[in-house]
């Protein structure tokens, strides 16, 4: 079973369908698809390789980049980033989970960094090994690579591409370990952390200690962090298993925390069995759900203020959005609920005669004929003949007058 906590409310679902794990294997095996795809035509993908030498690392190091569709035809639009460890082979599966949710209007457009790798286990793995069930005298690179990324990496990509400041970083096994590592370490470098069956057994667990250590004395993080694990035994297992339940009795404040369990998922396609709970858990929908209302109005406020950090781009609450949640309200009979909306509506969009015309109806309904007047009359004010919903404003007016002379 899944455990979802936000802020502090942990939720159960079961794992990914079979409909899902079959789309995303389908993606993983058919990589020629998508080498089509990034052709960098127009409409298509546009992937380059760029390298850097670092003087940190004291060596040149190598990414993979891929631009989103609109990359040239949109000159002045910022794209969020994931920086994706392990190289440019994770780049299609990211693509196609990606490509379902923006076809739903689930998430934004992003610009795709891999990074590949010269010497994985040095660069990624904070501490050096000395259990004897691993290598022994291997790792410790971490900090360094987390360096390089913070003061060479991410300044490269910033200046030569269009980016804002909404990133994730995502790895897998070692990377895993590399994306709790920069969590902690550097909790305001990234917005989210995906980490994908985390080999917290390395080092005797030093990473899971350390990670229950900065969990347990933070008290507010505004982050998001997604762990999964696959059919693992032993003490991997066990430490894994450990710091999971850790984290749900301890998610400091802000933080969404989301965690897998895919038991019979063998360690290496952990990565491919959860990028679709990942990341549809981590971007917001254009369209607010209705579980995102908390029953005050500065929830869709709050809510559309954070979906703009995301894509980067200001957007408000559709007038229509905060309509029909009204008309939801009336349905199950709140309807002062569904008025403190309408009104909420009117504040948002003053010359929305649709707007007006939903604080009518709810005045209606709750038989408050003259106050319903007086607002389907600034809706009809605000129109004319012609005007799509014209009619249905002239409608309710005479109704009401009827009403009204009885």
């Amino acid at each position: 079973m899944k455990n979802i906590e936000i802020n502090g409310k942990i939720m159960k679902k079961r794992n990914i369908a079979k409909s899902i794990a079959v789309f995303i294997v389908f993606s993983v095996m058919a990589p020629s698809v998508f080498a089509q795809q990034v052709s960098g035509a127009s409409g298509d993908y546009t992937l380059l390789t760029e390298t850097l030498h670092s003087a940190v690392l004291n060596e040149s190091r190598t990414i993979t980049v891929q631009l989103p569709k609109s990359y040239a035809s949109t000159p002045n639009k910022k794209y969020p980033v994931i920086y994706r460890l392990d190289g440019k082979g994770n780049i299609p599966l990211i693509t196609a989970v990606l490509e379902r949710l923006q076809d739903a209007s689930a998430a934004p457009e992003v610009i795709i960094v891999a990074i590949e790798n010269t010497d994985r286990q040095r660069d990624l793995f904070p501490t050096v090994n000395q259990e004897p069930q691993g290598p022994i005298g291997i790792g410790g690179g971490a900090p360094k690579f987390l360096t390089f990324i913070e003061n060479e990496l991410i300044p490269f990509v910033d200046k030569k591409y269009r980016t804002h400041d909404f990133k994730v970083i995502a790895g897998a096994s070692a990377g895993g370990v590399f994306v709790l590592y920069a969590l902690q370490t550097k909790p305001e470098l990234f917005q989210a952390h995906l980490a994908y069956s985390a080999a917290v057994w390395w080092n005797n667990g030093a990473t899971a200690k350390s990670t229950k250590a900065f969990m347990a004395n933070t008290k507010a993080l505004d982050n998001y962090l997604y762990m999964n694990i696959g059919e693992e035994s032993g003490f991997m297992r066990q430490r894994y298993d450990d710091l999971q339940h850790f984290m749900s009795s301890n998610t400091p404040k802000g933080l969404t925390f989301i965690s897998d369990e895919f038991d019979t998922v063998p360690h290496g396609l952990t990565s491919v069995a959860g990028i679709f709970n990942a990341y549809h858990n981590l971007f917001l929908p254009l369209r607010m759900p209705l579980r995102a209302y908390t029953g005050d109005t500065r929830s869709i406020a709050d809510y559309y203020k954070r979906l703009s950090q995301q894509y980067g781009e200001q957007t408000s609450p559709p007038e229509w959005l905060v309509r029909e949640l009204g008309y939801h309200f009336v349905n199950t009979g709140n309807l002062e609920q569904a008025i403190k909306l309408f009104e909420y509506g009117i504040t948002l969009y003053p010359d929305k005669p649709d707007a007006y015309n939903g604080l009518a109806y709810g005045y209606e309904q709750s038989e408050r004929y003259e106050e319903s007047l007086a607002q389907v009359n600034k809706a009809l004010a605000l129109s004319a003949q012609g005007y799509d919903g014209y009619d249905v404003y002239l409608a309710r007016k005479e109704r009401l007058l009827k009403l009204l002379a009885q």
